[in-house]
């Protein structure tokens, strides 16, 4: 083994000991471990260590607030300053995915500081301390922990010791006398093993529990391994669906589970996916319909920070959760990404973290709204021997001019957007005569045979037996609107495009038959992305647009008038005149936030608007007030009950 202990280690091991370490973070000690965890390690288990930021970010809401609040009421009162003093040492916290324990490290240093600023207040009002240590309730044995790396746990173990001293040498300093706590013979309960798989009630009584918090692993689905599938499949054993689930997931079934009949609340750090798109429907139905879990309080969107070297670079969610119902529900909301959020008060927060009724958006065979049905383009499952590029078509009719009739252009989403110009060999039609007089033709054929008996899957084999045919034909017989099945989130609208039924559509994009200029124009709405947004799913974090869950809920306007209609009809052709004015430009060009024509601007706009006033004449502050009314929408059509009038209320800003 190469020795890595140099000359000048020695020397540097002595000035490092002779630092001042009682100013130390604990939190250092995780980020210091993550940032010398292997890479790819620590992808797969999704280890993204907490910043102290946003760390407060879920305890303040979570019970800090609250504490804080009690203390606020109960100055001058010795009693009830006494009361919140004891209270404070009867509360018992869970990070069952701690890693190296910076959310408890925090929580107990801000537990320790508000049991100073208490023994402050009751100096006031007259009690006197003999002894401070008989005094320091809070204790670091009130702390649990579960962790499946080993060393993380002793540093998750050590940095409870170290917060604990830094706290003691405080209140030595506040009241003039020294508390030490040596030897250490008591300690947090840090336990080593799979969360997933480990018995909590065995690790705390939930009935001694009062919180539960933490920051789960980081796992989308498609990155999970055997062991996370695994673990997956034992938690969501009997959740139809739970495949499109991401790991972190399994964390607020199995608490919401231990929680049963408590009043426990709990607050987890998680990716956005799963407020979003086809997950929130998967795991919500099953925590409200099963669980009847309450969102109290969420931080919708916000960007990731850390101390550690490569900072995660994930978009994050916070939500706090219990199986009681409150009033003073809060959600925290981000104008910028990076930046502070804006607090409101409301009356529920419904699973995508805007105000509303605890609903989840479904997969739908049939649209709620009178529209024309949204259909998958045509799969041609032929290894690209029907498929060719310009420069392969054209070299094919050197060698091939009769079969010029037989090419189409070809639309995948890929080559729509970035206006690449594709064909295939559309043969339905094609009489077999005519295809034996072409052997190029035919070679194409025979590959496409091929390519398909050599297949895995039955079903693929059988279609050997008609190579002329894309394996699944879906080509509208008229004109008809294109919208590709994956986007950019960084565009502000979804290119769509209007196309007649000359130009064969794959199976990358969908394609609504006999589609208007009035039905394009909402499509293309303001409205309709922020729909978009919440409803879909995502690749990587690009937009899926689904049939089943974005388009077919999609809550249209309704009773909209004719002349509105056409207001909207002609926003929407002149959206389609100004993208005609630039044929060397691809929609990727036209529709990038940097580059997009002022024009094209100007014509969404006026666009936006006429949709808007179909569904109210006052205008959309922004997006939050859009999906909110969306969503409200969607419930009157998809519950046509006797309508509760609610009373109106003011809801008010702040700056936290």
């Amino acid at each position: 083994m190469k020795n890595t202990f140099d000359g000048q280690m020695p020397e540097r091991l002595l000035q490092a000991c002779a630092l001042e370490g009682g100013q130390l973070s604990p939190v250092i000690l995780g980020s210091m471990f993550q940032a010398v965890m292997n890479p790819h390690e620590r992808r797969n288990v999704g280890a993204h260590y907490t910043s102290e930021k946003n760390i407060q970010k879920l305890i303040k809401p979570l019970f800090l607030d609250e504490l804080y609040n009690e203390l606020v009421r109960a100055k001058g009162n010795q009693t009830q300053l006494q009361a919140l003093h004891q209270k404070l040492a009867t509360l018992r916290f869970l990070d069952p995915a701690c890693g190296c324990g910076n959310f408890l490290v925090i929580t107990y240093r801000e537990l320790r500081e508000l049991e100073i600023q208490v023994l402050r207040e009751l100096q006031k009002s007259g009690q006197n301390f003999l002894a401070i240590r008989d005094m320091n309730y809070v204790k670091i044995e009130q702390f649990y922990g579960i962790e499946s790396d080993e060393v993380a746990c002793q540093i998750a173990q050590v940095a409870m010791w170290l917060v604990d001293h830094q706290m003691n040498l405080k209140v030595s300093q506040e009241f003039g006398q020294y508390l030490v706590r040596v030897p250490l013979t008591k300690a947090a309960t840090i336990v080593h093993g799979n969360a997933l798989r480990l018995d909590w009630e065995g690790l705390v009584p939930k009935a001694q529990l009062h919180y539960i918090l933490g920051n789960p692993p980081f796992v989308g689905k498609q990155l999970q391994d055997s062991k996370q599938k695994a673990d997956m499949k034992l938690i969501f054993a009997d959740v139809p669906g739970a495949g499109v689930l991401d790991y972190v997931t399994a964390w607020y079934l199995k608490a919401a589970k231990y929680i049963q009949g408590t009043t426990i609340r709990g607050a987890f750090v998680s990716t956005n996916s799963i407020a979003q798109g086809e997950q929130v429907g998967v795991l919500w139905n099953e925590l409200y319909q099963r669980y009847h879990l309450k969102i109290h309080f969420a931080h919708r969107t916000f960007a990731w920070r850390n101390e550690a070297t490569g900072n995660a670079a994930v978009h994050c969610v916070i939500i706090g959760f219990g199986v009681q119902d409150r009033d003073d529900k809060r959600l925290f909301d981000y104008e910028n990404i990076w930046g502070e959020p804006t607090e409101r008060k409301m009356k529920n927060i419904n699973p995508y973290l805007v105000e509303g009724s605890d609903l989840v958006i479904l997969k739908r065979r049939n649209p709620i709204a009178k529209v024309p049905p949204i259909v998958f383009g045509s799969m041609p499952n032929d290894g690209g021997h029907l498929l060719f590029t310009e420069a392969e078509k054209q070299e094919f009719l050197q060698k091939q001019p009769d079969a010029q009739p037989f090419f189409k252009p070809f639309l995948s989403a890929k080559e729509f957007i970035n206006k690449i110009p594709r064909w295939c060999l559309w043969l339905p039609d094609a009489k077999p005569n005519e295809l034996q007089k072409m052997p190029a033709v035919m070679k194409r054929i025979e590959a496409v045979t091929q390519h398909r008996l050599a297949s895995n899957r039955l079903s693929t084999q059988k279609l050997a037996a008609v190579p002329t045919l894309f394996a699944e034909i879906r080509q509208p017989t008229s004109d008809y609107i294109l919208v590709p099945r994956t986007t950019s989130e960084t565009r502000k609208y979804i290119p769509i495009g209007c196309f007649d039924s000359n130009h064969i559509v794959s199976d990358t994009c969908q394609a609504i038959s006999n589609g208007d200029l009035y039905l394009f124009g909402q499509l293309m709405s303001q409205m309709h992305i922020t729909w978009v947004k919440y409803i879909c799913g995502r690749l990587k974090s690009d937009f899926r647009y689904s049939n089943t869950i974005v388009y077919n809920n999609y809550p249209f306007p309704q009773n909209v008038s004719e002349a509105q209609k056409q207001k909207v009809a002609q926003a929407a052709q002149k959206v389609l005149e100004v993208r005609a004015h630039y044929p060397d430009s691809s929609l990727a060009e036209l529709y990038d936030p940097l580059s997009m024509p002022p024009a094209l601007v100007s014509a969404h706009q006026a666009l936006d608007k006429a949709v808007d006033l179909c569904y109210r004449p006052q205008p959309f502050a922004n997006e939050l007030s859009r999906i909110e009314y969306l969503f409200n929408l969607y419930e009157q059509l998809t519950a046509p009950m006797v309508k509760v009038e609610k009373k109106k209320r003011k809801t008010k800003a702040t700056k936290v």
